[in-house]
Protein backbone atom coordinates (compact mmCIF):
# COMPACT_ATOMS: atom_id res chain seq x y z
CA UNK A 1 0.00 0.00 0.00
CA UNK A 2 2.96 2.45 0.68
CA UNK A 3 4.19 2.04 -2.26
CA UNK A 4 1.21 2.96 -4.23
CA UNK A 5 0.82 6.40 -1.91
CA UNK A 6 3.18 8.45 -4.73
CA UNK A 7 0.87 7.75 -7.00
CA UNK A 8 -2.28 8.88 -5.31
CA UNK A 9 -0.74 11.70 -4.43
CA UNK A 10 -0.24 12.60 -8.39
CA UNK A 11 -3.44 11.73 -9.65
CA UNK A 12 -4.97 14.01 -6.81
CA UNK A 13 -2.74 17.09 -7.52
CA UNK A 14 -3.39 16.78 -11.49
CA UNK A 15 -7.30 15.66 -10.69
CA UNK A 16 -7.50 18.43 -8.35
CA UNK A 17 -6.04 21.36 -10.35
CA UNK A 18 -8.11 20.24 -13.71
CA UNK A 19 -11.74 19.47 -11.62
CA UNK A 20 -10.99 23.59 -9.89
CA UNK A 21 -11.51 24.61 -13.60
CA UNK A 22 -14.33 22.57 -14.56
CA UNK A 23 -16.24 23.43 -11.24
CA UNK A 24 -15.64 27.40 -11.32
CA UNK A 25 -13.60 28.26 -14.36
CA UNK A 26 -13.85 31.83 -13.13
CA UNK A 27 -12.71 31.82 -9.56
CA UNK A 28 -10.14 29.44 -10.99
CA UNK A 29 -9.12 32.71 -13.00
CA UNK A 30 -8.26 34.52 -9.53
CA UNK A 31 -4.40 35.24 -9.69
CA UNK A 32 -4.88 33.71 -5.63
CA UNK A 33 -5.85 30.36 -7.46
CA UNK A 34 -3.88 30.30 -10.68
CA UNK A 35 -0.60 30.23 -8.21
CA UNK A 36 -1.68 27.72 -6.22
CA UNK A 37 -2.53 25.63 -9.26
CA UNK A 38 1.05 26.40 -10.38
CA UNK A 39 2.91 25.40 -6.97
CA UNK A 40 0.80 22.16 -7.10
CA UNK A 41 1.14 21.27 -10.52
CA UNK A 42 5.00 21.75 -10.16
CA UNK A 43 4.62 19.30 -6.55
CA UNK A 44 2.80 16.98 -8.71
CA UNK A 45 5.45 17.14 -11.77
CA UNK A 46 8.20 16.32 -9.11
CA UNK A 47 6.69 13.32 -7.84
CA UNK A 48 5.68 12.38 -11.57
CA UNK A 49 9.31 12.73 -12.20
CA UNK A 50 10.84 10.54 -9.21
CA UNK A 51 8.30 7.57 -9.91
CA UNK A 52 9.60 7.59 -13.51
CA UNK A 53 13.03 7.89 -12.85
CA UNK A 54 12.20 4.77 -10.49
CA UNK A 55 10.39 3.00 -12.79
CA UNK A 56 12.54 3.26 -16.07
CA UNK A 57 16.06 3.36 -14.66
CA UNK A 58 15.69 1.10 -11.50
CA UNK A 59 16.98 -1.76 -13.41
CA UNK A 60 18.74 -0.67 -16.98
CA UNK A 61 16.36 1.18 -19.24
CA UNK A 62 13.21 0.31 -19.26
CA UNK A 63 10.69 2.25 -21.51
CA UNK A 64 7.91 -0.20 -21.55
CA UNK A 65 4.23 0.82 -23.02
CA UNK A 66 2.81 2.32 -20.01
CA UNK A 67 6.04 3.83 -18.60
CA UNK A 68 6.60 5.70 -22.51
CA UNK A 69 2.96 7.01 -22.49
CA UNK A 70 3.12 8.37 -18.88
CA UNK A 71 6.53 10.02 -19.79
CA UNK A 72 5.13 11.78 -22.83
CA UNK A 73 2.35 12.79 -20.81
CA UNK A 74 4.77 14.17 -18.17
CA UNK A 75 6.39 15.85 -20.52
CA UNK A 76 3.12 17.83 -21.94
CA UNK A 77 2.29 18.70 -18.77
CA UNK A 78 6.35 20.11 -18.10
CA UNK A 79 5.70 21.88 -21.30
CA UNK A 80 2.20 23.46 -20.39
CA UNK A 81 3.52 24.28 -17.37
CA UNK A 82 6.70 26.62 -18.64
CA UNK A 83 4.46 27.80 -21.42
CA UNK A 84 1.87 29.11 -19.34
CA UNK A 85 4.28 31.07 -17.31
CA UNK A 86 4.28 33.46 -20.47
CA UNK A 87 1.60 32.52 -22.45
CA UNK A 88 -1.61 32.38 -19.69
CA UNK A 89 -3.15 28.96 -21.29
CA UNK A 90 -4.57 28.17 -17.87
CA UNK A 91 -7.64 26.47 -19.60
CA UNK A 92 -5.34 23.67 -20.97
CA UNK A 93 -4.69 22.57 -18.05
CA UNK A 94 -7.79 21.37 -17.61
CA UNK A 95 -7.25 18.97 -20.93
CA UNK A 96 -3.99 17.46 -20.13
CA UNK A 97 -3.72 16.71 -16.84
CA UNK A 98 -6.82 14.07 -16.33
CA UNK A 99 -5.42 11.55 -19.14
CA UNK A 100 -1.66 12.22 -17.54
CA UNK A 101 -3.00 11.49 -13.74
CA UNK A 102 -4.21 8.07 -15.36
CA UNK A 103 -1.14 7.41 -17.18
CA UNK A 104 0.60 8.46 -14.40
CA UNK A 105 -1.11 5.52 -12.37
CA UNK A 106 -1.28 3.10 -14.31
CA UNK A 107 2.30 1.95 -14.19
CA UNK A 108 1.70 1.30 -10.66
CA UNK A 109 -0.66 -1.59 -11.78
CA UNK A 110 0.45 -2.88 -14.90
CA UNK A 111 4.07 -4.00 -15.50
CA UNK A 112 5.40 -3.53 -18.88
CA UNK A 113 9.34 -4.46 -19.05
CA UNK A 114 10.96 -3.81 -21.86
CA UNK A 115 14.43 -3.11 -21.87
CA UNK A 116 16.22 -1.25 -24.29
CA UNK A 117 20.12 -2.28 -25.41
CA UNK A 118 23.31 -0.46 -24.92
CA UNK A 119 21.34 1.47 -22.26
CA UNK A 120 25.02 2.85 -21.76
CA UNK A 121 25.09 4.75 -24.98
CA UNK A 122 24.61 8.60 -23.50
CA UNK A 123 24.45 8.97 -27.44
CA UNK A 124 21.23 6.46 -27.69
CA UNK A 125 20.01 7.67 -24.56
CA UNK A 126 19.84 11.39 -26.07
CA UNK A 127 18.05 9.58 -29.42
CA UNK A 128 15.47 8.11 -27.05
CA UNK A 129 14.69 11.66 -25.18
CA UNK A 130 14.66 13.42 -28.14
CA UNK A 131 12.34 11.17 -29.67
CA UNK A 132 9.90 11.12 -26.34
CA UNK A 133 10.41 15.15 -26.33
CA UNK A 134 9.59 15.25 -30.02
CA UNK A 135 5.84 13.53 -29.39
CA UNK A 136 5.15 15.46 -26.01
CA UNK A 137 5.27 18.84 -28.51
CA UNK A 138 3.21 17.22 -31.26
CA UNK A 139 0.78 15.93 -28.00
CA UNK A 140 0.49 19.49 -26.39
CA UNK A 141 -0.09 21.03 -29.94
CA UNK A 142 -2.84 18.52 -30.31
CA UNK A 143 -4.17 19.77 -27.78
CA UNK A 144 -3.58 23.27 -27.89
CA UNK A 145 -5.45 22.74 -31.58
CA UNK A 146 -8.12 21.36 -30.02
CA UNK A 147 -8.58 24.31 -27.66
CA UNK A 148 -8.07 26.62 -31.21
CA UNK A 149 -11.12 24.67 -32.37
CA UNK A 150 -13.23 25.50 -29.31
CA UNK A 151 -12.17 29.15 -29.13
CA UNK A 152 -12.86 29.22 -32.98
CA UNK A 153 -16.38 28.23 -32.25
CA UNK A 154 -16.91 30.31 -29.11
CA UNK A 155 -15.79 33.21 -31.24
CA UNK A 156 -18.86 32.67 -33.79
CA UNK A 157 -21.14 32.11 -31.44
CA UNK A 158 -21.39 28.49 -32.08
CA UNK A 159 -22.88 25.98 -28.96
CA UNK A 160 -20.46 23.75 -27.94
CA UNK A 161 -20.18 20.72 -25.29
CA UNK A 162 -17.18 22.30 -23.78
CA UNK A 163 -16.66 25.71 -21.64
CA UNK A 164 -13.50 26.94 -20.90
CA UNK A 165 -12.20 29.98 -19.14
CA UNK A 166 -10.57 32.84 -20.78
CA UNK A 167 -9.32 32.14 -24.54
CA UNK A 168 -6.22 34.29 -25.23
CA UNK A 169 -6.50 35.91 -28.58
CA UNK A 170 -6.54 33.24 -31.47
CA UNK A 171 -3.78 35.08 -33.08
CA UNK A 172 -1.17 34.46 -30.09
CA UNK A 173 -2.75 30.69 -29.69
CA UNK A 174 -1.87 30.58 -33.33
CA UNK A 175 1.44 31.89 -33.10
CA UNK A 176 2.27 29.57 -29.93
CA UNK A 177 0.92 26.46 -31.88
CA UNK A 178 3.08 26.92 -34.81
CA UNK A 179 6.55 27.61 -32.64
CA UNK A 180 5.70 23.91 -30.76
CA UNK A 181 5.27 22.56 -34.13
CA UNK A 182 8.28 23.95 -35.89
CA UNK A 183 10.03 22.58 -32.47
CA UNK A 184 8.77 19.24 -32.47
CA UNK A 185 9.24 19.00 -36.37
CA UNK A 186 13.13 19.97 -36.06
CA UNK A 187 13.08 17.17 -33.34
CA UNK A 188 11.27 14.86 -35.27
CA UNK A 189 13.95 15.08 -38.23
CA UNK A 190 16.75 14.66 -35.82
CA UNK A 191 14.99 11.66 -34.33
CA UNK A 192 14.07 10.09 -37.76
CA UNK A 193 17.73 10.56 -38.91
CA UNK A 194 19.47 9.41 -35.44
CA UNK A 195 17.07 6.60 -35.89
CA UNK A 196 18.74 5.16 -39.14
CA UNK A 197 21.67 5.69 -37.62
CA UNK A 198 21.45 3.79 -34.71
CA UNK A 199 19.39 0.73 -36.64
CA UNK A 200 22.88 0.23 -38.24
CA UNK A 201 25.32 1.09 -35.49
CA UNK A 202 23.34 -1.17 -32.68
CA UNK A 203 21.28 -3.69 -34.35
CA UNK A 204 23.38 -4.24 -37.19
CA UNK A 205 20.71 -3.80 -40.06
CA UNK A 206 19.29 -1.51 -41.77
CA UNK A 207 16.12 0.43 -40.94
CA UNK A 208 13.00 -1.53 -41.24
CA UNK A 209 10.53 -0.13 -43.02
CA UNK A 210 7.61 -0.89 -40.80
CA UNK A 211 4.02 0.46 -40.31
CA UNK A 212 6.42 2.20 -37.49
CA UNK A 213 8.66 3.79 -39.83
CA UNK A 214 5.94 4.48 -42.43
CA UNK A 215 3.82 6.51 -40.15
CA UNK A 216 6.63 7.43 -38.55
CA UNK A 217 7.86 9.43 -42.00
CA UNK A 218 4.14 10.30 -43.08
CA UNK A 219 3.32 12.37 -40.19
CA UNK A 220 7.04 14.08 -41.00
CA UNK A 221 5.48 14.99 -44.00
CA UNK A 222 1.81 15.93 -43.02
CA UNK A 223 4.42 18.75 -40.55
CA UNK A 224 6.39 19.40 -43.33
CA UNK A 225 3.35 20.86 -45.30
CA UNK A 226 2.05 22.58 -42.76
CA UNK A 227 4.84 24.53 -42.09
CA UNK A 228 5.44 24.58 -45.74
CA UNK A 229 1.53 26.21 -46.44
CA UNK A 230 2.22 28.45 -42.49
CA UNK A 231 5.29 30.16 -44.72
CA UNK A 232 4.22 30.46 -48.19
CA UNK A 233 0.52 30.72 -48.10
CA UNK A 234 -0.45 31.81 -44.51
CA UNK A 235 -2.55 29.01 -43.77
CA UNK A 236 -4.20 29.09 -40.65
CA UNK A 237 -7.43 28.69 -38.71
CA UNK A 238 -8.77 25.61 -39.03
CA UNK A 239 -6.41 24.06 -41.94
CA UNK A 240 -4.00 24.71 -39.22
CA UNK A 241 -5.76 22.89 -37.12
CA UNK A 242 -6.70 19.75 -39.30
CA UNK A 243 -3.22 19.52 -40.67
CA UNK A 244 -1.95 19.53 -36.66
CA UNK A 245 -4.64 16.56 -35.90
CA UNK A 246 -3.52 14.65 -39.04
CA UNK A 247 -0.36 14.55 -38.38
CA UNK A 248 -0.70 13.87 -34.24
CA UNK A 249 -2.85 10.44 -35.41
CA UNK A 250 -0.33 9.38 -37.83
CA UNK A 251 2.30 10.18 -34.84
CA UNK A 252 0.30 8.14 -32.40
CA UNK A 253 -0.08 5.22 -35.02
CA UNK A 254 3.44 5.02 -35.17
CA UNK A 255 4.68 5.11 -31.71
CA UNK A 256 2.18 4.53 -29.40
CA UNK A 257 0.27 2.13 -31.09
CA UNK A 258 3.83 -0.10 -32.33
CA UNK A 259 4.11 -0.34 -28.37
CA UNK A 260 0.87 -1.50 -27.46
CA UNK A 261 0.35 -4.26 -29.98
CA UNK A 262 3.95 -5.54 -29.66
CA UNK A 263 3.95 -4.88 -25.48
CA UNK A 264 0.39 -5.48 -24.46
CA UNK A 265 -1.70 -7.74 -27.04
CA UNK A 266 1.65 -9.83 -28.07
CA UNK A 267 3.55 -9.86 -25.10
CA UNK A 268 6.78 -9.00 -26.41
Amino acid sequence: MQKLIPYIVVVFIYLAVAADFWRAPKLAEKSKHLKLHSMMIALGLLVHGWLLHQSIFSAGFNLGFYESVSAILWLTVLIYWVTDRDHQLHSLQAFVLPPAALFALLPAFFSSHHFLPDANNSLFIAHVWIAMLAYSLFTFAALHAALMAIAERSLHHKSSLITLPSFPPLMMMESLLFKIIGLGFALLTITLISGMWFSEEIFHKALDFNHKTIFSIASWFIYAALLFGRYQYGWRGLKAIRWTMIGFVLLLLAYIGSKFVSQILLGR
